[in-house]
């Protein structure tokens, strides 16, 4: 479990964000004069399973039954308030604190339809901080031949600096950066003194403005659209407030971005009006999300096999016909992975099931149908099923943000009446950048780990299914992987 050690505790991510969800429902709690006990809580568009389950986890330990899981550009499009019986496409470039979501959107008649999600969980304001952090640290120590690096206070003094230069900047030429007495040297104190201009700033994040725009190029090119069919650009975030940010995205889509909502309130405006439309207060609206990574198993070679491609309207319902791989083979394990890459152990891994029972029979007779399942909010279910028999065994992927479910309970029963004001001051949560822990994979079952394939039409799927192939083959022996590809085994 990732963790952070506060009052002398170690605290899971999830904690950690259930005391800032806390303290957000008192303040309502105390505005409203009344109790909250639901909420739409918003994440990152490319948040993965596993840190969408983790969000979810600390919205209960923070006492909320949580309604809905929506990705932050998809709920500002709803914020703009656009003439709903105009049929628009509109970009949504969102670069917050800690991450850069790109989202493009159809909107008809009150029907908000995203059709392409693409972004970076590595990329925002602290990456710019860094930078002008970077840029000091290195001046300091030419300067004095002191390292800041060695004082961990100080450089929290520095990072605090360089954000307050990094704000300034958006609406100055030039601010200095004033720290005195920041550290000792021979015992002597030193003071650091720097000025930063726009045009020092720009220089130094360029690189990180370039890198923003490839998430745009990819949202466009999935959504099949060019530059010149949106209508609308919308900037959120607080650090779309930087000059060179907004000549960027105004140069590469060509068109003046629209920034009449507030960039820092435009996601949790969307997130009420997600609220309202879930508890029909609001009408004449309907918001159609997508997965934002494509959802598979693992294959023969540790090849990643896709089920469900990225950028499908969630949610949805995909399966796959696979076979046993060896004769007489009693069982397979099924790995569920969640990325990109063709390589399967560069994937995020979701979870584990061990599928077992299998009747005895060569190589390649026996059908399995893998299907995925994505609800509203993101979270995912998968079942295997022995299509002769029609034996199940379906896995929901609900542990795998780190607690299991007596921990979550646990927590859950502990934050009951405690109040933001019964946190220890050093308790409360400081920004960090969120990690993940990757589940612990079972022992090996009985039996081999994969399946083998053969050729088999597609069978028509249930009305709320779409079907993502035809069956595969799977030939060879079985390592570490549960199925190979079509293309690899031969087959058509």
């Amino acid at each position: 479990m990732c963790s952070s050690d506060l009052d002398d505790q170690l605290k899971s991510p999830e904690e950690i964000s259930a005391i800032i969800l806390q303290k957000i429902r008192q303040d309502v709690e105390a505005r409203l004069g009344e109790p909250v006990t639901q909420a739409v809580i918003t994440v990152p568009a490319y948040f993965n399973d596993s840190e969408r389950q983790a969000t979810k986890d600390a919205g209960k330990i923070a006492g909320f039954e949580v309604l809905r899981i929506i990705n932050e550009p998809t709920a500002a499009a709803l914020a703009y308030d656009f003439d709903s019986k105009k049929n628009q496409k509109i970009a949504v470039y969102d670069l917050g604190g800690g991450t850069l979501d790109v989202t493009v959107l159809d909107l008809l008649n009150g029907l908000y339809r995203v059709l392409a999600t693409c972004g970076d969980t590595h990329l925002g304001g602290d990456d710019f901080d860094q930078t002008i952090m970077e840029w000091i640290l290195a001046k300091f120590s030419a300067d004095t031949g002191a390292d800041l690096r060695q004082d961990p206070v100080a450089l929290q003094r520095l990072r605090e600096a360089a954000e307050r230069a990094k704000c300034e900047l958006s609406s100055v030429t030039s601010t200095e950066v004033n720290l005195p007495f920041i550290i000792k040297k021979d015992d002597v104190p030193l003071n650091l003194s720097y000025t930063i201009t726009r045009e020092d700033f720009e220089k130094m994040v360029g690189p990180l403005v370039e890198r923003s725009l490839e998430p745009c190029r990819k949202a466009l090119k999935d959504a099949n659209l060019s530059t010149n069919d949106l209508t609308e650009v919308l900037l959120v975030g607080g650090m779309t407030r930087v000059p060179l940010v907004r000549e960027a995205v105004k140069k590469f889509f060509n068109k003046e971005p629209n920034t009449k909502v507030n960039p820092d309130e435009a996601v949790a405006m969307g997130a009420a009006l997600q609220a309202g439309i879930i508890k029909g207060k609001v009408k004449n609206a309907l918001l159609l999300d997508v997965t934002p990574l494509s959802l598979g198993v693992e294959t023969l070679g540790g090849s990643f096999s896709p089920i469900i491609p990225r950028n499908t309207t969630v949610p949805t319902k995909m399966s796959k016909l696979y076979g046993t791989v060896k004769d007489m083979q009693p069982s397979v394990n099924v790995k569920v992975l969640q990325g990109e890459s063709k390589i399967a152990a560069q994937n995020k891994t979701l979870g584990f099931f061990s599928f077992v029972g299998l009747p005895l029979a060569p190589a390649g007779s026996v059908q399995i149908e893998v299907t995925f399942a994505i609800d509203a909010s993101g979270i995912v279910s998968v079942t295997a099923k022995n299509v002769a028999t029609g034996q199940m065994q379906q896995m929901k992927v609900s542990a795998t943000s780190g607690l299991n479910k007596d921990e979550l309970e646990k927590l859950v029963q502990g934050a009951k009446g405690r109040t933001i004001s019964s946190v220890p001051e050093e308790e409360k949560p400081k920004a960090a950048k969120e990690t993940q822990t990757k589940p612990a994979e079972p022992a090996a079952a009985g039996g081999h780990s994969f399946f083998s394939a053969f050729t088999s039409p597609s069978k028509p799927a249930a009305p709320e299914e779409k079907k993502a192939s035809d069956g595969e083959f799977l030939t060879g022996d079985m390592i570490d992987s549960l199925f190979k590809d079509d293309d690899e085994a031969g087959g058509n």
